[in-house]
């Protein structure tokens, strides 16, 4: 890989670099709501491609941050930043496939970065901070390679006045007290693209889902004045949970978190171990528990198994839509059928310019991707029969388990597991625009 191929490809060839890959990162932060203030120093473990030349330059990916000392293997580094890249000269270039750690250190006030859907990242709310990243929004508060491809582990350390709550992903290592401020140290050991680092800072009061013995430890964060709202409301997440271990396969990580913000959300965001709701998405008698499923369900579709890029965003979301169906088919809702029929009838109804597979990135959050990718995942059920169908679902996501993919890969599983070809379906169903009819049953 020579050094003009450094940016990705795809829908957001600005963001992320192909020269090296991130292995580890370890943040400590300080983090002051009042004056929007943020702190920061990252240790990034990382190592160089390989190829035929050595790295004599790499870029991490950064909003409009002061950027303070930058060292690669402990030595003072070269570094310019613009336009959300720094660019960063090592001392000496490094070798093809060397191993090497870059330290930042940054500092100022966090925003969200612009994208064609408005600010996403960081984001100021009325108690605190809330990032909801995805796709190209972690480069708002921490440097990193900002590509869905690009999967490590986190340890993260973010010190806040003493009656903020922090909440992220992973496991809480360490809550420790100091005179008029906490420092909160989580660990997500589990391979994890930038974009699914989430974070919550709030006044929040735990609340525990499980019954304290689950194989699945299960935790609410929630505003105090919306306690019994969330109980009522996330009250069966633990038989989801089952459901979909059974479905799916085992729960990928060690555990799973739910935080609701005190803020209206147009939608509520997965991150990896970890899903944000707004308060509006509580009534107190489940009327949302459909994204309740939705959001639980990334954490195998997306999370775990994992897009390497954005235009197989339908991996993410149909099977996501999907899960919504099958947890109404096994709670007494309607079944899967009759909500694949329903949806099948609006779309028939909307304009047939969508490429499932490559929607475009105008077009890879619109509600077709959603809605068209559940009922795709519901013909090739049909087409399959259940006890293959499943039988496929369980096996991808044990493959691909902290992996990424593509749809390329799916076929190919979906093929092997039918034990025959099913081009024509997927032609059909993946990369043509017109909508095909819903196939019998087998």
């Amino acid at each position: 890989m020579n050094s003009h191929q450094s940016v990705a490809t795809g829908y957001f060839p600005d963001s992320g670099d192909l020269r090296y890959r991130v292995r580890h990162y370890e943040l400590t932060l300080d983090y002051r709501p009042e004056g929007n203030r943020l702190v920061g120093r990252a240790r990034i473990e990382a190592t160089a491609a390989s190829g035929p030349e050595r790295l004599g330059e790499f870029a991490l990916d950064l909003a409009g941050f002061r950027v303070g000392r930058v060292l690669v293997d402990g030595r003072a580094s070269r570094h310019t930043w613009r336009g959300g890249k720094l660019r960063i000269r090592p001392a000496e270039p490094l070798s093809a496939g060397a191993e090497f750690t870059v330290e930042v250190q940054w500092s100022g006030e966090p925003k969200p970065v612009r994208s064609p859907w408005g600010g996403i990242g960081w984001d100021e709310t009325t108690d605190g901070a809330l990032v909801a990243a995805q796709p190209v929004g972690a480069p708002s508060w921490f440097p990193c390679n900002d590509r869905p491809s690009d999967k490590a582990s986190y340890l993260i350390s973010l010190t806040v006045p003493t009656a903020y709550t922090v909440v992220l992903g992973g496991r809480l290592l360490a809550r420790t007290p100091h005179a008029s401020t906490t420092t909160w140290v989580y660990e997500q050991p589990a391979p994890t693209p930038s974009y699914l680092v989430g974070l919550a800072i709030g006044g929040f009061r735990s609340v525990r889902l499980d019954d304290g013995g689950a194989e699945v430890p299960q935790l609410g964060w929630v505003p105090p004045r919306l306690v019994p709202r969330f109980q009522a409301d996330f009250g069966r997440q633990p038989e989801m949970m089952r459901l979909f271990g059974e479905l799916f396969g085992p729960y990928p990580f060690g555990e799973y978190t739910v935080v609701v913000v005190d803020e209206e959300l147009d939608v509520p965001v997965e991150a990896q171990g970890l899903s944000s709701f707004g308060a509006n998405h509580l009534d107190g008698e489940r009327g949302w528990e459909r994204l309740v499923a939705h959001e639980l369900a990334h954490q195998w579709f997306g999370n775990s198994v994992t897009v390497a890029d954005w235009r197989h965003i339908w991996l993410n979301e149909g099977f996501a839509k999907y899960a919504e169906w099958l947890w109404s088919e096994r709670s007494g809702g309607p079944d899967a059928q009759a909500l694949a029929q329903d949806a099948h009838r609006r779309l028939s109804a909307l304009p047939q310019d969508l490429c499932l597979a490559d929607p475009g990135r105008r077009l890879m959050f619109d509600d077709r991707v959603y809605q068209r990718g559940g009922v795709t995942v519901h013909a090739l059920r049909r087409v399959l029969g259940d006890d293959v169908f499943f039988r496929l679902l369980r096996e991808w996501t044990a493959a691909h388990r902290h992996a990424t993919v593509t749809t390329a890969d799916f076929i190919a599983a979906a093929t092997r597991c039918a034990g025959r070809p099913l081009d024509g379906f997927f032609t059909a169903w993946l990369t043509e625009p017109a909508l095909p009819p819903l196939p019998d049953a087998v």
